[in-house]
């Protein structure tokens, strides 16, 4: 059960949202909290992390310019998404391509576990690869309800990969 600071957070923040966007981040939000993922205020946006680990696993908010919500989500650990989600790591690794230089040789201890397997990695059309760091939260543009069983998967191999790899414990 959140407790009534959570929920008065929660509630000012889908407040916001318009009503075709309001049971999507509600979905969203009640899966990252049966998870553990607890909402907390981090400026303008709600980031959620969990007290076990203390990572970040996801942040929602509003664009200040276009006035519309947003959603990043955590997904490094996790394989064989679609299409959407590959464009995503494509996106980021491909903007920031010298964040992930201690996180590809193992030089970084801020995420537990080998590198590959908590590293957002992008297979270019050549072979090559470009990466990103994994403790980042990326935005998952333009969220329909044909998302969301998706996000919902990712958020628990995602979840399960972390409790796994930073506290210690196996879970499904």
């Amino acid at each position: 059960m959140m407790t009534k600071r959570q929920e008065a957070l929660v509630n000012s923040f889908l407040l916001l949202l318009d009503d075709d966007f309001k049971p999507l981040y509600q979905d969203l939000i009640s899966c990252l909290y049966e998870f553990g993922y607890n909402p907390h205020k981090q400026r303008s946006y709600i980031l959620f992390k969990h007290d076990l680990h203390g990572k970040q696993m996801a942040k929602a908010g509003i664009k200040k310019r276009e006035r519309t919500p947003y959603f990043e989500l955590r997904f490094s650990a996790c394989r064989g998404y679609s299409q959407k989600f590959e464009n995503i790591v494509r996106e980021a690794a491909l903007k920031y391509p010298d964040n992930h230089r201690n996180c590809v040789t193992g030089d970084c201890d801020y995420c537990a576990g080998e590198p590959e397997t908590h590293i957002y990695t992008y297979t270019l059309p050549d072979g090559s690869k470009k990466y990103h760091c994994g403790s980042y939260v990326l935005e998952i543009p333009d969220i329909t309800a044909d998302d969301i069983d998706e996000i919902k998967k990712l958020i628990k191999e995602e979840h399960v990969y972390l409790m796994k790899h930073q506290v210690g414990m196996d879970v499904e």
